[in-house]
């Protein structure tokens, strides 16, 4: 057998093959005609896409994406009727609750529990036969994992790491398919900060598997080709009522707002130079009494989004669900679903080294150009929210049509003796 990934970067929704690059796997001993069939289905696939990049248009019910928050309007809503159509999820029965099967639905982490729980409930995607799947997923929690098994202050990422590499012991021995590929069709998933800390347990989990990661920094090897950029979303009531709509672009009085804790190297350069020194940056480690965090983002026409300890901030989400154009602060972060939005057309990306001139920056925005940033961002909303169960083009779909890109970003081939 043979994994080879494909080249090219995460901002094309199919990136060109790179025949020359391989990486040899272990050979196959037993009939691989349903991978043969699976690898079939993927061409096929990737070809519709390609036709579809050329500006052949498909029909559709329910949505059509449409506009400049797409990279490739046309090749994405292929990709995903694609995607609909064939993609299969083997989840790894091993394991018992609460640090597997599980995660937290009511918390800053609220994403890694709403996603294992809609996948092991999902019909569509699921299927109970590892022969038909496209994709394995290793269902532990790290934010469990750091709940249940990590020693509070002990500063030893020992026993996390030894859970993990016992989970892929386990399924590695009981079933071929982590071997046949050395792990690059299965994913896992974390929105922990110590979930790229976790990854690196094994080599071929860190190296070889999509891994869907809030903590989506490049600077600690997140690899947008092959991982997947995960949305921090803070369900604090673990639902989204309440949280969704605000005024239209001319009925916010408030160039940009900021509030929240002193962590991290972005947050204190940015409360340096604005904390409480401009009227039109509303800059605060801590509110006002009296004053709405919710309300004041949907008075605000930006929303500061500066990175914490780590790059994901769920100010992100919570600027979209509040229609407030996100200003993203950071050097190294992988916004979600860049492969597919175009991020530039809806929030303003300023590097750390600007924070000085923020306000310059966003003055210099017209008008003009803001109300459509603002209107794009109640259009890409859709692709943030969190439904139950799960509606076509929300936030759990979106991760799902992520990990099939990078599944159609690896061939899988069988009877190549070992290098």
């Amino acid at each position: 057998m043979d994994y080879t990934p494909m080249s090219g970067s995460s901002n094309n929704i199919v990136p060109p093959m790179n025949e020359s690059d391989h990486v040899p796997l272990l050979k196959a001993r037993r009939d691989h005609t349903n991978l043969d069939r699976i690898e079939a289905g993927l061409r096929r696939a990737r070809a519709a896409i390609k036709e579809a990049k050329q500006g052949n248009r498909t029909q559709d019910p329910d949505f059509v994406p449409i506009g400049p928050m797409y990279r490739d309007a046309n090749a994405f809503h292929r990709s995903y009727l694609e995607m609909e159509k064939q993609f299969k999820i083997f989840v790894y029965g091993e394991g018992e609750p609460p640090v597997f099967h599980n995660g937290p639905c009511k918390s800053i982490y609220s994403t890694e529990g709403n996603f294992i729980y809609g996948i092991e409930m999902n019909n569509q995607f699921r299927t109970r036969d590892p022969e038909k799947a496209h994709v394995f997923f290793l269902p532990f929690s790290v934010a469990m994992l750091v709940r249940f098994v990590y020693v509070r202050d002990s500063h030893d990422f020992g026993p996390i790491k030894r859970t993990v590499i016992d989970y892929v012991n386990i399924i590695s021995k009981k079933y071929p398919y982590w071997n046949r590929s050395l792990g690059a069709d299965h994913f896992m998933l974390s929105c922990h900060d110590w979930g790229p800390e976790a990854s690196r347990s094994t080599l071929h989990l860190y190296k070889n598997s999509i891994r869907v990661l809030c903590n989506a920094n490049t600077s600690e090897g997140f690899n947008p080709a092959k991982d997947v950029s995960f949305p921090e979303i803070n369900l604090r009531t673990g639902s989204i009522h309440g949280f969704l709509g605000g005024p239209s672009a001319s009925h916010r009085p408030i160039l940009a707002f900021f509030a929240g804790g002193l962590h991290g190297p972005v947050r204190p350069v940015l409360l340096e130079h604005w904390e409480n020194k401009d009227e039109d940056l509303r800059v605060h480690r801590y509110l006002p009494k009296g004053v709405s965090y919710y309300d004041m983002m949907r008075k605000s026409k930006y929303c500061i989004c500066p990175s914490g300890y780590e790059v994901a901030s769920p100010r992100v989400v919570e600027a979209i669900y509040a229609g407030c154009v996100p200003v993203l602060i950071s050097d190294h972060y992988v916004p979600p679903f860049s492969d597919v939005l175009n991020w530039k057309s809806f929030s303003v990306e300023v590097p750390v080294k600007d924070i000085p001139n923020l306000k310059k920056i966003l003055m210099d925005i017209s008008p003009r150009q803001y109300i459509r940033m603002q209107r794009r961002v109640v259009q890409v909303r859709r692709h943030f929210e969190v439904q139950y169960p799960p509606k076509r083009f929300d936030v759990f779909h979106m991760v799902l049509h992520s990990v099939w890109l990078r599944r159609m970003n690896v061939r899988v081939h069988n009877d190549v003796d070992l290098l």
